[in-house]
């Protein structure tokens, strides 16, 4: 299975929030996750209960995370990928 770490957006209109998942790379974005990671809000530039412990852990299994979440983890996360 291919599994990537990435973002599924939801919120309310013109304010998106994202969710930092582990999903299947070949279901789509609102799809249901393998787990929860943390979230992310873009506007407020402010990410909540992110698990890096759980990020590099699925990394190193072979989830392949988006440029967004690399960023993510490099900013918020004082991880270097």
């Amino acid at each position: 299975m291919a599994t990537r770490i990435r973002l599924a957006r939801y919120g309310r209109k013109k304010h998106p929030v994202y969710r930092i998942v582990v999903v299947d790379s070949r279901k789509p974005r609102e799809s249901r996750p393998i787990e929860y990671l943390g979230t992310y809000d873009p506007i407020l530039k402010e990410v909540k209960n992110l698990n890096v412990e759980k990020a590099l852990e699925w990394i190193k299994k072979g989830a392949q995370p988006s440029e967004r979440v690399v960023k993510v983890l490099k900013t918020y996360g004082n991880v270097e990928l």
